[in-house]
């Protein structure tokens, strides 16, 4: 049978697979890595009748154009992407995220940008025909890990395809990404490393979101947070989230290729339920933080999952 596969014509910006991401290595310096919209990702999936571990291309602020080669397919895309799909007859079809179509043989899928947003998701039905990495398939490129020898796609690439010859039924769903006037934190380990009135500003100022972010991190701007016990600690465990702030003053939001260990004091965790929702805003975007209680973040990810659910279960 030929093997069907997506050339790549335009890779767009730090395209890669991307799926639940891998555990149980953080003890030799491997984060969980993933899907960095999590709700996303699993509509994706759903949508097209995959089950819900199977591998995503994930893209940051513009996608890929993909031409289609040996087979036809069952596709969507989920986020706030602006996409189109162009015909063999070279009409061009405005596509909606979060309803399915099908792609023919020589046809292209143009992923033109993400809008008020950052990452976008492409899945297909059947998934993609790639082999896991330490029971995972996705994508560190800081570790040169995963699928496609670790890298984000380039120019000219194929991406392969596992044969499914049934038709899916058209789905779509009406779904908004909201937006919240907060990001929600706990306190961090070393919250009391600052002073007074650099947690003062820290929970009542605006920070702008930095160019410098990727799925490593994201710098923000703003007025300095002022360290009064020390600037520098031994390393210790990080996880998705945390806040560190650096001698600088400007703090850092630890995203999901973050490295294992870090020794600058950490002053909050931005809390699991707000995780989908701060990943998603792009550079130059002010952001505000509000501290919150362990049990109150405790509920809203019970809140959170349980929407999440409702909502996959409604397709």
């Amino acid at each position: 049978m030929t093997e069907a596969y997506f050339e790549i014509l335009r890779a767009g910006v730090n395209s890669t697979y991307q799926d639940f991401g891998r555990d149980l290595l953080y003890h030799i310096g491997i984060p969980f890595s993933g899907s960095m919209d999590k709700r996303n990702f699993l509509i994706s999936n759903k949508l097209v009748e995959n089950k819900k571990k199977f591998p995503v291309i994930e893209f940051a602020l513009q996608g890929p154009l993909l031409k289609l080669k040996n087979s036809k397919v069952n596709f969507v895309i989920t986020g706030d992407v602006n996409f189109n799909i162009i015909r063999r007859n070279s009409k061009v079809e405005k596509g909606n995220c979060y309803e399915t179509y099908n792609l023919e043989d020589g046809e292209q899928l143009d992923i033109i940008s993400t809008n008020r947003s950052v990452y976008g998701y492409l899945s297909v039905q059947g998934g993609y025909n790639i082999n896991p990495f330490w029971k995972s398939y996705s994508v560190n490129t800081k570790a040169k890990i995963g699928p496609n020898n670790g890298e984000k796609f380039s120019i000219g690439q194929k991406i392969y395809l596992n044969n499914v010859q049934e038709n899916l039924k058209k789905k779509k769903i009406n779904y908004l990404n909201s937006k919240i006037e907060f990001i929600r934190v706990i306190k961090g380990t070393n919250y009391e490393y600052f002073s007074d009135e650099a947690k003062k500003i820290f929970l009542s100022k605006e920070f702008k979101i930095s160019k410098l972010s990727d799925r490593m991190g994201m710098r923000l701007e703003g007025s300095k947070l002022k360290n009064i016990v020390d600037t520098n600690i031994r390393s210790e465990g990080l996880i998705k989230g945390v806040i560190q702030v650096p001698a600088d003053g400007n703090p850092i939001v630890m995203l999901s290729d973050h490295g294992t260990i870090g020794g600058y004091p950490k002053i909050a965790v931005v809390i699991s339920a707000d995780y989908d929702k701060i990943v998603q805003l792009p550079p130059g975007t002010k952001v505000r933080f509000k501290l919150i209680d362990l049990k109150e973040a405790e509920n809203h990810y019970k809140l959170y999952s349980l929407e999440t659910e409702n909502i996959l279960n409604q397709i």
